[in-house]
């Protein structure tokens, strides 16, 4: 049973990188409502979603539609870079902005109209987005575009702190999201300086480390996959 979970986290077949697509997959949908709960507080929303929205409103097109746009395009920037990229980055570009459409569509939550709900709707959208980007990143097939992004800016300028990076390409997305005219305020600080913490908290109460997964990349994904279609 312990070998079977180690080739599962491992991914070392391809019943396992399949089986940890489908959690990246579940748990990047799940994740997209924990976006949609942040947008529904309707407060301002977080910084990379200021941008999404102001993409979407500007040019006429679905908020999934404007997500994958933004995305694709950092994970071209993170070609560029040759940042390791695995088969999750792809998942990750397309699902969380469907599903946000998804619960649009649906009308999941009615947007929030005053401080007093959206708050503790921001809250428990970033409460949700933290619990399930643990079960994406423990499927260990790549980290977002996002966070390749960053981690790829922060080792082309080691003499600046991961942070100040971080608070440098956040503040560039909301700012151009806000030109477009997407949506800052509170939310927008909230989300800002609460993430981290509520991320940190959630991974403790499950017991999991970010720095000691191993993402496997794309090629080794592929060759794998491909090596078992050919013995069957």
């Amino acid at each position: 049973m312990m070998s079977k979970l180690h080739d599962l986290r491992a991914n070392r077949s391809g019943a396992a990188i399949l089986c940890n697509m489908l959690i990246a997959f579940a748990g990047l949908f799940a994740n997209g409502f924990g976006v949609y709960l942040t947008i529904q507080a309707n407060i301002g929303a977080g910084p990379w979603d200021v941008l999404n929205l102001g993409v979407s409103r500007s040019f006429g097109i679905l908020y999934g539609t404007a997500s994958i746009l933004i995305s694709c395009t950092i994970l071209g920037v993170d070609i560029l870079l040759r940042e390791p990229i695995g088969i999750a980055m792809f998942i990750d570009a397309v699902t969380v902005g469907k599903a946000v459409d998804f619960f649009n569509r649906i009308q999941a939550v009615p947007a929030c109209r005053s401080y007093l709900t959206g708050i503790p709707t921001m809250l428990l959208g970033l409460t949700i987005m933290a619990y399930t980007q643990y079960a994406y990143m423990a499927a260990s097939l790549g980290c977002g575009p996002r966070d390749t992004l960053l981690v790829g800016l922060a080792k082309r300028v080691r003499s600046v702190p991961i942070g100040a990076v971080s608070i440098a390409l956040l503040s560039l997305a909301t700012f151009v999201g806000w030109l477009l005219g997407g949506p800052v305020g509170v939310g927008t600080l909230i989300c800002a300086f609460c993430t981290g913490p509520i991320m940190q908290f959630a991974f403790r109460t499950v017991h999991f480390e970010a720095r000691e997964i191993r993402h496997q990349h794309l090629a080794a994904s592929l060759q794998i996959l491909f090596a078992g279609r050919g013995k069957a």
